[in-house]
């Protein structure tokens, strides 16, 4: 009876931990936080200290003095400073609940479909340490399914590609489970970062990586026949020191991009060559689902077209699709015990 009147009056969440920004469903209200995972650490003599989270520390990467470190915890989608992820969901938890006394929430993090034991436990002991009472982990790929609506429960293959900050999670799930999926450690930071490393190799230029963000979601991946797009960068002269502005073009970053989304394509075709070819049948009609913020990649949808000759189609709202389909795991208790993974 005691757990259910707590169960009543907490307010249950679901947490979406990704590399690069942590989001977070509240039951009965939806989502109440989407902020960068990063979080600025002081360093002085009596070790470290939390100055900002969120928002406020993302602004600080790249910009701080020798003492002051803007730290992003999570690393390809696991956590890489168990110290500070505790640290920033404490401060996140905190600020959805508006902390009252006596509850304690129970809470679902989505995680990586290839995460270790080791990893698994580091995500449950932060979460109990941040304050909560029940700890549920739901495989990333399966809660993007549920939150982009699909039929997860029925005897028939429905596929989503996943792509995080730090992974690409790709999956075909069936009778609310994952029958064939494969994560790779290729996501939006991956592409930030070969970018910056083709500015820095063909212009002698250093660029930071929200540089090179604007610069992939400005140009994406165009196709050959459409117009060439220009962009005006500003960064580093390698060779002079000074501050000088370029113009790329859409082009080049088609080609500085060909090596990491081949991976991705060849990632779901393995994928598919894997399903049974039941399932496979199914997807002929139903196609691939994207979600994640690499979904948002101008063209990545038409080249998964054009690779796998399936529909490919962009979840509504791509970004919270795995904090949705979390938050509606925690509504249906049914389904809670079926997707999440056993302790």
């Amino acid at each position: 009876m005691l757990n259910y009147l707590l169960g009543l009056f907490s307010n249950d969440l679901a947490i979406d931990l990704g590399t690069a920004s942590t989001l977070i469903y509240v039951k009965g209200k939806g989502i109440i936080c989407n902020e960068p995972s990063v979080v600025a650490v002081k360093k002085d003599g009596k070790g470290k200290r939390v100055l900002a989270v969120g928002r406020e520390a993302k602004a600080m990467l790249g910009r701080t003095p020798g003492n002051i470190a803007a730290i992003r915890p999570l690393k390809d989608g696991v956590i890489a400073d168990f110290e500070v992820t505790e640290e920033m969901l404490k401060y996140f938890i905190a600020k959805v609940h508006n902390r009252r006394l006596l509850v304690r929430p129970r809470i679902i993090v989505g995680v990586p479909s290839g995460i270790t034991q080791v990893e698994k436990r580091a995500v449950r002991e932060s979460a109990y340490s941040a304050g909560a009472a029940e700890v549920y982990l739901i495989e990333a790929p399966m809660a993007a399914a549920i939150g982009a609506g699909l039929p997860i429960t029925e005897p028939s293959g429905n596929m989503i590609v996943d792509i995080g900050g730090g992974t690409s999670e790709i999956a075909v799930i069936s009778l609310a489970g994952i029958v064939q999926s494969k994560s790779i450690r290729i996501g939006g930071d991956k592409l930030d970062e070969v970018i910056v490393q083709y500015i820095k190799r063909k212009y002698n230029l250093a660029i930071g990586t929200g540089v090179a963000e604007i610069i992939k979601m400005t140009l994406g991946l165009p196709m050959p026949d459409e117009k060439t797009e220009r962009l005006e960068i500003k960064g580093s002269n390698l060779i002079t020191g000074i501050p000088t502005t370029l113009e790329i073009e859409s082009g080049e970053i088609r080609e500085a991009l060909n090596e990491p989304i081949n991976a991705l394509v060849e990632a779901v075709k393995n994928v598919l060559e894997t399903t049974p070819p039941e399932l496979a049948a199914d997807l002929v009609d139903k196609g691939i689902v994207l979600a994640g913020g690499g979904a948002l990649l101008k063209n990545l949808d038409i080249i998964l077209r054009e690779e796998t000759q399936l529909p490919v189609t962009i979840a509504e709202d791509p970004l919270t699709c795995v904090v949705k389909g979390a938050g509606k795991v925690l509504d249906e208790i049914r389904l809670l015990k079926e997707v999440t993974i056993p302790n």
